[in-house]
């Protein structure tokens, strides 16, 4: 799993810039899913619904910055439960990983009230800062979300936290200079958060995921017991600084932003409120706020990114050559997928956020299962809350209650999928671009259309994917689409009526 790339954004789904030869070489021996979009298209509550199957509605992890229960059921549990080694290698992101406090709070000033806030916080974030400050790797308490083996990485760029943070302070004598925003590497990008580090290639933390990744694979390869690994990339999520020769892989002049502002028929009221925030020198709220930027900006973050997913798909390379060296190539399911998309131009638009354009909501998805080694394109509809229930179905292990998803194992053998429209849910943190409130964000999507409500708001998206998948003209308010824009809204009252937890079961009548 990659973090924040957008499904266009591999050269097997058609990038005409990008090469990743490794990546494509395992959709070259399984199926690519066309159609596969996110339950959430942000880090913490979509990676939650992947190991739950359910929504974020239903697991708790609402948004970034909340963390999804230690008593929560994941597929994983039951994979260990059934004799499974589970490991889990990478970023995980199912707690927070900052020391820094909400933006908005909910719970009033009186002493009664904060400690009924307190009560309901976790009292163990094992992905905390804190833990990580020691010499020695941090003992992590296993099973983790049903993981028996963690090797943690936490945040992103160069400089990422956790096990990696600790290993890197011991492999690098110099750590701290390499730290040091004084020893930047010059260049010449306007671009935000490109920065050129002076970190080596074989001490950045892709390199630490694909060598802890070789590692486990050896130790599993004289195991009798099969192994469950999630092999989790930071990047090429933001900041963009890609190191060594990925830096300058790929220039910006190869790059084109084919989708401006300009391009919108009816820019919605938070698209033209980042536009106005942009032209009159208006700054982000966050690091991770979607922002606008100019054409040079956007086509540098466009390189940096390349270099990103370049030293991504190199490492993706050797963890095949690894597989195949340790002799269990034959008998494991490799599957690539990323947590949510990026902007990343569309509409001179950098990062993500509430709106939910599918460049941020669709990701790539690739099988490739020992039973079918052969290329497939599959259009089935898919989400992450059904990933839980076909790697259940594929290691026939029973699926657990209270899980939402629909297994699609059928559909990775060529046959149809499982689903015809997909729920995806978006509540942001804070109140930005232009919301007086923390935006709470509906979407039902289609083969045909994508349908998104914004609470309290009187407008909203209707898209037609068919006639106009690049999302150009909004159908809302067109007199010739009110049938069809009510019926999607009776389809996603349905959708948000499941919205129920099933579990536990009641074990008698009242």
């Amino acid at each position: 799993m990659t973090d924040q790339q957008r499904a266009d954004w591999l050269s097997c789904y058609g990038h005409p810039i990008l090469k990743t030869p490794n990546i494509d070489k395992i959709a070259s021996k399984g199926t690519r899913f066309d159609n596969f979009h996110t339950a959430s298209p942000v880090c913490m509550p979509n990676r939650a619904s992947f190991l739950t199957g359910r929504y974020p509605s239903l697991h708790g992890l609402r948004y970034n910055g909340c963390t999804l229960p230690e008593n929560a059921t994941t597929f994983v549990d039951l994979l260990a439960d059934d004799g499974y080694n589970t490991a889990a290698i990478g970023k995980s992101h199912l707690q927070p990983f900052t020391d820094l406090r909400p933006m908005a709070r909910n719970i009033g000033n009186s002493a009664a009230t904060t400690e009924a806030w307190k009560k309901e916080q976790p009292t163990n974030y094992q992905e905390a800062p804190e833990n990580y400050q020691g010499e020695e790797a941090f003992e992590m308490k296993t099973p983790y979300y049903g993981y028996k083996h963690v090797d943690m990485v936490t945040s992103h760029g160069d400089r990422c936290g956790g096990h990696y943070q600790q290993w890197f302070r011991k492999n690098a004598p110099d750590w701290q200079a390499l730290h040091d925003p004084i020893n930047e590497l010059s260049h010449n990008y306007s671009c935000p958060q490109a920065y050129r580090t002076p970190i080596p290639e074989d001490l950045y933390p892709t390199a630490y995921v694909r060598d802890r990744t070789i590692d486990y694979i050896q130790s599993q390869k004289d195991e009798d017991a099969p192994f469950f690994a999630f092999v989790s990339f930071p990047d090429p999520h933001h900041p963009f600084n890609p190191p060594g020769k990925y830096w300058d892989m790929y220039s910006p002049d190869n790059f084109d932003v084919s989708l401006p502002f300009g391009a919108h028929q009816n820019p919605t009221t938070p698209m033209r409120w980042l536009h106005e925030n942009w032209k009159s020198g208006g700054a982000q709220m966050t690091a991770q706020t979607a922002m606008m930027l100019n054409q040079q900006q956007l086509k540098e973050a466009m390189a940096l990114t390349a270099g990103m997913m370049a030293f991504v798909d190199d490492a993706v390379g050797d963890i095949v050559t690894a597989l195949e060296q340790s002799g269990m190539m034959d008998d494991t399911v490799i599957c690539y997928n990323s947590d949510h998309g990026d902007y990343l131009g569309d509409y001179n638009m950098l990062l993500k956020g509430a709106l939910q354009f599918r460049s941020i909501t669709r990701v790539p998805f690739i099988w490739s299962d020992p039973d079918r080694r052969k290329a497939a394109a599959s259009d089935a509809l898919c989400s992450t809350v059904d990933l839980a229930s076909t790697i259940l179905e594929r290691a026939g292990v029973e699926p657990f209650n209270g899980n939402q998803g629909l297994s699609f194992l059928p559909a990775t053998k060529g046959e149809a999928g499982p689903r015809s429209e997909a729920l995806i849910e978006y509540n942001d943190g804070g109140s930005r671009l232009g919301f007086e409130a923390p935006a709470r964000v509906r979407s039902l999507v289609t083969d045909r259309w994508r349908y998104s409500v914004y609470r309290d708001q009187p407008w909203g998206e209707l898209y037609d994917l068919e006639n106009d998948p690049n999302e150009t003209h909004n159908l809302w308010d067109d007199e010739d689409h009110k049938e069809i824009r009510a019926y999607m809204s009776e389809r996603l009252s349905h959708h948000l009526i499941a919205q129920m937890d099933e579990s536990p079961m009641s074990d008698r009548l009242a």
